[in-house]
């Protein structure tokens, strides 16, 4: 780090239901309603809901079906990507005024090191604070901004008042906070590690501090050192400007489950022919293949395999496909999704990263 970690200002900015808001700004008539980008259907998902649809419990990737259970006066709107990533990028510009070190997660949340800005402005909250102001003045949406002094304590900050919060956590009163802290909002705690941690007594960051890190390692691997940093308010991972693309993959959710080993085959075909096309326009390249199958109950596998040469063609691609789909061994056992990604990049001279590769809105 050029500054040490205390005197670092990172604000992380969070859209506030940001497709759904979209929606109701551009179509006066889904305001003050319950709506979710997503599609109606048996075999569809939530994209994002409106704060009137989450009252009701819908959430983000919620089968659809259970959503219109929670609220069966649910409004489903198509989702519109072209203008989502036109809006984003209008957000962008006004992160720019501020400063260069602009690290987008998604199209819709971005970490922002104010550190050295360009109005010179001393305090971070000030410029969360303008931030804020100029989206909803300019683009009539609503943000949530948290503040601190690193990526970690700003990314809780900005869930902690959301709808259209803001909030800081200062070095003097971050241990306190922390100690006071639900496990299950700590970095990298799942429902599994939460299930975990609970069963091990850690049910907040006060009991996650009190155990030492080869406890945590022995229990959690390489993660325990994360949570040995979190508990105590140690994230020195920079904000980054630029973000070396990791991956480039492609999935698909059938209408009915495949079954047969020739439509599996067939399915694997499809796939492959789009994470080439894929792998053309980002110019990416890597050598390791990995396959996803998710099962009628939501499980998945998956499996990998590296390789000397870069994979980039449909011929270089398909067979290793295929084997990995054998050595599955799934059997007669029926899989409602099939993906391909291409991951461990042999340069660094690829794009950034934060752009969503892709999103079939409404497909679980």
């Amino acid at each position: 780090m050029d500054e040490p970690e205390e005197q670092r200002k990172i604000i992380h900015i969070d859209m506030d239901a940001f497709y759904a808001s979209i929606e109701q700004r551009d179509f006066p008539e889904y305001r003050g309603k319950p709506i979710a980008v997503g599609r109606e259907g048996a075999r569809s998902v939530v994209s994002t809901a409106s704060y009137e649809a989450r009252k009701f419990g819908v959430r983000s990737a919620m089968p659809s079906m259970s959503a219109m259970r929670l609220c069966p006066h649910l409004i489903f709107v198509e989702g519109r990507m072209d203008v989502y990533k036109a809006v984003s990028r209008q957000i962008r510009e006004i992160f720019y005024r501020y400063t260069d070190v602009v690290e987008p997660l998604s199209l819709d949340e971005a970490f922002l090191d104010v550190t050295l800005n360009k109005p010179g402005i001393e305090l971070a909250v000030d410029i969360a604070r303008r931030i804020k102001a100029e989206i909803a003045e300019e683009l009539n949406l609503t943000a949530s901004a948290g503040v601190s002094y690193n990526k970690f304590l700003a990314k809780i900050a900005s869930d902690f008042r959301k709808p259209d919060g803001l909030f800081t956590i200062h070095p003097s009163r971050a241990q306190a906070f922390i100690d006071q802290l639900p496990i299950e909002m700590f970095w990298g705690v799942g429902k599994a590690t939460a299930s975990r941690m609970h069963a091990l007594s850690i049910t907040n960051g006060r009991d996650l501090r009190e155990r030492d890190l080869d406890f945590l390692i022995r229990q959690f691997g390489k993660a325990g050192v994360l949570y040995y940093k979190c508990a105590r308010g140690i994230d020195d991972r920079p904000v980054e400007a630029v973000r070396v693309r990791k991956s480039v993959g492609c999935e698909h959710t059938f209408p009915e489950d495949v079954t047969a080993d020739a439509a599996r085959h067939r399915e694997l075909l499809q796939v492959a022919r789009e994470l080439t096309k894929r792998l053309e326009r980002s110019m990416f390249r890597g050598n390791t293949l990995t396959i996803k199958v998710k099962f009628p109950d939501f499980t998945q596998r998956t499996r990998c395999m590296t390789v000397t040469d870069c994979l980039m063609g449909y011929e270089d691609i398909l067979p290793l496909a295929h084997q990995l789909l054998d050595g599955l061994e799934t059997g007669t056992r029926p899989f409602r999704l099939l993906g391909l990604s291409v991951s461990n990049p042999v340069d660094d001279r690829n794009g950034e990263d934060w752009e969503q590769l892709w999103l079939d809105f409404g497909e679980y």
